[in-house]
């Protein structure tokens, strides 16, 4: 990502966040529905992955930009953190190094976080994991950090190619991890209930017997791409 030096050394406070019941509703579906509510926007790339299976989370987000090999503004982020946020911090370059762990994690609930999403490493799976403290990252690594040079908190990032502002809305699953802008939550949780409603329709016509071929009229145009059956 580009970064600007403007953009370093600041950490922006009482920031505006989704609206808390336009979250509330988005928590209700997964990652995939709101993706393809939304148009199929705002998704992380497929490697970010949650370091337990079944973690996921929903919440808005306060950004850190991290320098490589250097979790020093993961401290400086915990004091901006208020009860339904979730982390998601970026690096300025590629890095794998061993961001967050589990006394961060600590520090991180104590303040009402719902989880973290990081472009990065993370180590002390184990301890995360018996916790319960959902983090999608980029890698697993038990390399430390130091904390010397600056990055920021709360300006806009891209984190594993999404672009994401503060007070947005994560949303995390075993699927992967999708952003919606906040002025679009309640919108996108609309949209996303009524996709849901429609799929309940198919997945019961489908329990019944009916096949997709049939279910979205697909015999006639795969009969013109030229599809034979042959007995």
């Amino acid at each position: 990502m580009s970064v600007v030096m403007n953009d370093l050394g600041i950490v922006r406070r009482n920031i505006k966040r989704a609206d808390r019941t336009a979250t509330e509703n988005l928590s209700r579906f997964g990652v995939a529905t709101v993706h393809e509510a939304m148009g199929r926007v705002g998704l992380m790339q497929h490697y970010m992955r949650p370091i337990y299976t079944g973690a996921q989370m929903c919440g808005t987000a306060v950004t850190v930009l991290l320098q490589p090999g250097d979790n020093w503004m993961m401290h400086v982020a915990a004091e901006q953190i208020q009860p339904g946020d979730v982390v998601v911090a970026a690096c300025t370059v590629e890095n794998t190094d061993g961001f967050f762990g589990d006394l961060l994690a600590t520090s991180y609930r104590a303040r009402g976080a719902n989880g973290l999403i990081v472009d990065g490493g993370v180590r002390d799976v184990a301890d995360l994991t018996d916790m319960k403290f959902p983090v999608f990252s980029r890698a697993i690594s038990a390399r430390g950090t130091v904390k010397a040079t600056l990055g920021s908190v709360n300006i806009p990032v891209v984190c594993a190619g999404a672009i994401v502002n503060r007070g947005d809305v994560i949303l995390a699953d075993m699927d992967g991890v999708v952003v919606i802008p906040a002025p679009l939550a309640q919108q996108a949780a609309d949209a996303a209930e009524a996709r849901e409603a429609n799929e309940a329709d198919k997945r019961e016509r489908l329990a019944s017997g009916m096949l997709g071929l049939d279910m979205y009229k697909m015999r006639e145009p795969l009969a013109a791409a030229g599809l034979k059956y042959i007995d």
